[in-house]
């Protein structure tokens, strides 16, 4: 990804104000898979005029765009990451809703060999793993 969220959706022709220019921005820092709440939250506390609404109509222009990717991992809660991060799998603790990103080359070669013996050719895949930490702090 050479680009930046800003830069997609200017070169989408989207009308950029500086509410959504704050929005774009508070998600290309983003390193996690904000929902909308958590984005309007650190939105406001850039620009307090912001609105849960606006936030909420700025992600489905960028959803629909193409510039996000919607993510729902069972916890009834929307979360969205850039659509044109690097390729990753996500495993999803279903006590904390903590969500890693990780890519392994095996799960990608056993899914292309999955495919090929069925008789296709992968063109995509998601895979989105649920568990529960094996070790649980005590403390």
């Amino acid at each position: 990804m050479s680009d930046t969220i800003l830069a997609r959706c200017e070169a989408k022709g989207l009308r950029m104000t500086e509410q959504r220019r704050t929005i774009a921005a508070v998600l290309q820092e983003s390193d996690d898979h904000p929902d909308v709440e958590e984005l309007y939250a650190r939105a406001s506390q850039r620009d307090s005029a912001i609105s849960l609404a606006t936030v909420y109509r700025t992600v489905k222009l960028f959803e629909e765009a193409g510039i996000l990717d919607k993510l729902e991992f069972g916890d009834g809660r929307a979360r969205y990451e850039d659509a044109e991060r690097e390729h990753h799998d996500h495993l999803i603790d279903i006590h904390s809703g903590e969500v890693i990103e990780f890519m392994d080359p095996e799960i990608e070669k056993l899914q292309e060999k999955i495919a090929e013996k069925l008789g296709f050719r992968l063109m995509g895949h998601k895979l989105e793993l649920y568990g529960v930490p094996l070790k649980r702090d005590r403390g």
